[in-house]
């Protein structure tokens, strides 16, 4: 139960990155993430008592932690520079169901039943649901894009970063601000090399702030501690909540209206982690 909460909190925080990217949209991706993630990375101060020694891990454990919070963004960013956006945030959302699936191949003792596979499908249908119907696109007339294997790409880091964080040598949690603060400079590199420069406001700076306290900083301390306590499988099937919370509060702080895709998603999404939990 505390896994799971704890994984809901993360979930919650990432529901957030939606709203707070539409008022930061003018700042180029790289350059918010790297700002985000130096941000978040001081949360692990007060988890490591003020020590940065306790930050000290293994340079296989730095290089999947690095693997997981840089990687995730760079192959993100780059599928929806190549692919139309919805379309390549939907397949990106493949992660959840990865975990699952590949839970049993990275993890000993961990059983893959055929509930588990037909639950994460009924999630992942739900949040195509949420992300389509939001939009009303389809993948029908698109063609291929380069991004679409790219978005793949993404998928699987997260969720292979999010079961390998099981098998490394145990390491606190406070750990991860090494990872997002190397993953942080690692973006700003981007920037500096594949975007433009750009002056924030002190209104950037503050929202920059509870980015990387939220979505970019928070819900990967969060993530992992839960990681760590409660089952993958069951954790996966509750993150396919991240793209329905997400639509949610966007329909909200934009002041549209809430979708009948909204309810149905919802729907789809409890039913199948209830169901695929037990």
């Amino acid at each position: 139960m505390k896994a799971d909460l704890l994984a809901l909190a993360a979930i919650a925080l990432w529901g957030s990155l939606a709203p707070l990217g539409v008022r930061l949209a003018h700042i180029p991706p790289f350059l918010l993430t790297g700002l985000g993630l130096l941000v978040g990375s001081v949360i692990a101060l007060p988890l490591a008592r003020f020590r940065l020694s306790r930050w000290k891990v293994p340079l296989s454990t730095l290089m999947v932690g690095i693997y997981g919070l840089f990687g995730f963004h760079f192959l993100l960013f780059m599928a929806l520079r190549n692919a139309p956006a919805v379309e390549a945030n939907l397949i990106n959302y493949l992660w959840p169901l990865g975990m699952v699936v590949m839970a049993p191949l990275i993890l000993k003792g961990v059983a893959l039943h055929g509930r588990h596979i037909v639950a994460a499908l009924i999630g992942f249908a739900g949040a195509a649901i949420a992300i389509l119907g939001r939009s009303g696109s389809t993948f029908a007339g698109d063609g291929f894009h380069s991004g679409y294997a790219i978005a793949l790409a993404s998928a699987f880091v997260w969720a292979s970063y999010s079961l390998l964080t099981r098998r490394l040598p145990a390491f606190p949690t406070a750990a991860v601000g090494g990872f997002a603060a190397a993953s942080g400079l690692l973006s700003l590199l981007c920037h500096a090399l594949l975007e433009p420069s750009i002056v924030l406001s002190t209104q950037d700076w503050m929202l920059i702030i509870v980015l990387g306290l939220g979505p970019l900083g928070g819900a990967f301390f969060l993530w992992d501690a839960a990681i760590k306590l409660g089952d993958t499988r069951r954790i996966g099937l509750l993150a396919f909540a991240t793209p329905i919370l997400s639509t949610v509060l966007l329909l909200i702080t934009t002041g549209q209206p809430l979708q009948w895709n909204v309810a149905i998603a919802a729907t789809l999404v409890v039913g199948a982690a209830v169901w695929g939990s037990r």
